[in-house]
Order: C-alpha cells, then sequence, then structure tokens
C-alpha cells in the first residue's frame, strides 16, 4: 500500500543566481520544521517545494524527501513568476498522483497551492501567516486581498492561523464543505539554543562594541524599512532623559540613511548603533537591557519571541502577533504604533527601575515556552491527525 504524499509550499525573497543553481543538501527551516515533522509522524511521504533549478539533484539532510521548483516569491504582482508557480506546481501534483495533501503556506503560496489543489481534487490545508487585511492596513489590503482570501477559503480543508486576531478573522470565512480553523503558537522556536549563554558575553561584546557596563542598551532587530517603524523608537528614545541610553539597530534596508540623519537632528549621532546584518543577535540580545519592537505589523514575529527567550523586557506596539506573545504590563508595555511619548515613557520606566526590568524579563523567559517547538510540533500532529 503506497503512502498518502504531502507536499509543503510556500514562498521566499527571490534567490541569487548562483543560490539557484545550488544543489547543496536542504535541511527543513524554522519556517517549516514542524509540519514536516508532524508529516512525517503521520507516515506520509514528503514532498517540498524550493526555489532551485535543479530539483531533483537536491536531497534532504533530515527526512527522505523530494523537492521541486515551486518558483514562488513574496510579490503578488510578479503575474509572470506567478503564472510559472501556477505552472510547476500543477505539473508535479499531476505527475505524483500520491499527492493527496498539499500544505500550502504564505499568500502567494496560499493562492497558488489552493488553486491547484482545488483544480486535481487534492485536500488543503492553509497556514496564516498574517492575513494582509489586518486591523489598520491599507485600503487595497482591506479590499482586493481580503476578497482574494474570502474566494479560495471555499478551497481549504483546513485553515491555520498563527495569532488570535488572525483567527478571529478566519472563522468568518466559508471554508470547503467539513473545513475547519485552528490556532497554534506559531512555527515552533527552538529555545534549546537560548539554555545556556556564553560565559561572560555581556561584558565581550559589550567591549567589543564599545559599550560601557553601565550603559543602559536597546535593541531592535529587522530590516530597515517603513513597516518596522524605528523612527518612532529613535523619536522615542530623544525624549527619554535617562543617562548613558544606548540603541543597537540590527539590520539592513532603504531606509537606512534617513534613519542616520534623523538620529543626528536629535543629538544621538553617538548614541544609536546602526549594526548593520549579523550572524551574533543572540549574543547581542544578552548584551542588552530592553527589547524595543515599534512594529507596523507582524504575523507573531520571531525577534520578539528570541528577545522573550534570552530574558529581555520589551516595548513593543500594541499589534497582532505582538499583543499574543506579550501581556502589557507583565513582559513589558504594549503602545500604540504612533505614540512616540507613549514609548519613551515605557523605555524609561523599565530603564530606572531595575528590579522591574528583571521581573519583566522573567515573564518572558516563562511566557515563551507556550510557543517553543514541541509544542507547536504536537499542535500540527493533532491537526494533521484530523485529515
Amino acid at each position: 500500500m503506497s503512502k498518502v504524499g504531502y507536499l509543503f509550499v510556500s514562498n521566499s525573497t527571490k534567490p541569487s543566481a548562483e543560490v539557484l543553481e545550488s544543489t547543496e543538501p536542504i535541511r527543513p527551516g524554522s519556517f517549516s520544521k514542524s509540519a514536516i515533522w508532524a508529516a512525517n509522524e503521520m507516515g506520509w511521504e514528503l514532498h517540498m517545494g524550493t526555489n532551485r533549478n535543479h530539483p531533483e539533484k537536491i536531497k534532504s539532510l533530515d527526512y527522505d524527501m523530494k523537492f521541486y521548483d515551486q518558483h514562488s516569491y513574496r510579490s503578488i504582482f510578479a503575474i509572470r513568476d506567478n503564472i510559472t508557480a501556477y505552472r510547476n506546481l500543477s505539473r508535479y501534483v499531476k505527475n505524483n498522483p500520491q499527492i493527496e495533501i498539499i500544505h500550502c503556506n504564505t499568500p502567494i503560496g496560499g493562492v497558488v497551492g489552493r488553486l491547484v489543489g482545488h483544480k486535481y481534487n487534492k485536500k488543503v490545508i492553509y497556514t496564516v501567516h498574517g492575513f494582509h487585511f489586518f486591523k489598520g492596513a491599507p485600503l487595497f489590503n482591506r479590499t482586493i486581498l481580503k476578497w482574494v482570501e474570502i474566494f479560495l477559503a471555499r478551497y481549504t480543508d483546513i485553515l491555520i492561523t498563527i495569532n488570535h486576531e488572525d483567527y478571529e478573522a478566519a472563522c468568518k470565512l466559508k471554508l470547503k464543505n467539513g473545513g475547519k480553523v485552528f490556532y497554534i503558537s506559531g512555527v515552533g522556536m527552538n529555545l534549546s539554543a537560548f539554555e545556556n549563554p556564553p560565559e561572560d558575553i555581556r561584558e565581550l561584546k559589550r567591549k567589543e562594541l564599545g559599550l560601557s557596563d553601565n550603559d543602559i542598551v536597546m535593541i531592535s532587530m529587522g530590516d530597515l524599512v517603513p513597516r518596522k517603524n524605528y523612527s518612532l523608537a529613535i523619536k522615542a528614545m530623544a525624549k527619554v532623559k535617562v543617562h548613558d541610553l544606548k540603541y543597537l539597530i540590527c539590520g539592513v534596508g532603504p531606509e537606512k540613511e534617513m534613519l542616520m540623519q534623523l538620529a543626528e537632528s536629535l543629538g544621538l549621532k553617538n548614541s544609536i548603533y546602526f549594526l548593520g546584518f549579523r550572524r551574533d543577535v543572540r549574543d547581542l540580545l544578552y548584551s542588552s537591557d530592553i527589547f524595543v519592537f515599534p512594529t507596523l505589523q507582524e504575523g507573531l514575529p520571531r525577534s520578539m519571541m528570541e528577545a522573550m527567550a534570552t530574558g529581555l523586557p520589551g516595548v513593543v506596539s500594541d499589534i497582532r502577533g505582538n499583543n499574543d506573545l506579550m501581556t502589557d504590563g507583565q513582559g513589558g508595555f504594549l503602545v500604540k504604533t504612533s505614540d512616540v511619548d507613549g514609548f519613551g515613557d515605557a523605555i524609561r520606566k523599565i530603564a530606572i527601575d531595575h528590579d522591574l526590568a528583571k521581573k519583566m524579563g522573567q515573564e518572558n523567559k516563562r511566557r515563551v515556552q507556550e510557543f517553543s517547538l514541541p509544542v507547536v510540533q504536537q499542535q500540527l500532529l493533532k491537526i494533521f491527525s484530523e485529515l
């Protein structure tokens, strides 16, 4: 008796020419790890999309798995790429009739996967990592993109959400007959990497950056783009009258020059460190005192979970995803995305009260356990058994 075929489909940024031609083995990343684990536990035959030109030559490091070129990227306006993605998936499903389940993720993957699933009468699981018609979203998102989700819901057997705002929205959609909506705790955070911090890492990293032991260090991670709202954090910092307050910003992006000019205009040139792309984010978190996250839009932010896992208190925007992870006044403070004074006041409260900061950090370390890899793996295993 042949195994049930399970296919995981998503999308990503468009890779470089070198990556496109690579045939290096693939290990399921944090985005797909829990789902692939659960599908393997079900005894299903594993298939996975990848954005490479020679998928037939690629092996998986962890599982017996077959790959195909999903050619699926992040832009809804990349019409030619999206048509190719649809054709590639259609061809692959047709040539592998043992595939009975298509698990599609992310907006583009969700559109392509559900259309092909409907065409070939397959069971379809769709994981939403953040509906684009969130509260406060632009009109285009709240109309066109919402209508797309409403239409494609009828082709969906199981719809999985990772925050409560999306769960409530999904429950209002009309799924395929017998379709169900579920909530899970994200994609699964591997917390083992945060259990034993390197000895003296705080002192060593601060010395490397030219920071003193007495500095109160804030940190943010993410691309320097409008969505991350870094300008608000910089303006808020200017209002905090606390001596030796420093701010580390990890990331690259088109707003770097503007943010640097803003910092200089506010007299913060020597207090804000634009660190660019970093591979030592965990160590930088251990070297910091406060996590600052003024982002305008998230699904369930991994960077925030990483900060919580290291025991940092947070000053974060009160939006979907953030308020799933943190309760205001417990692990930190939730502030409106436009409230410069509110961010400044919250930063000041934590900066001047060591006991409060420690208490909030301990609460975050406890809370983030609910979003760990084993928890999500078991949640998905239970959901998959519904099929």
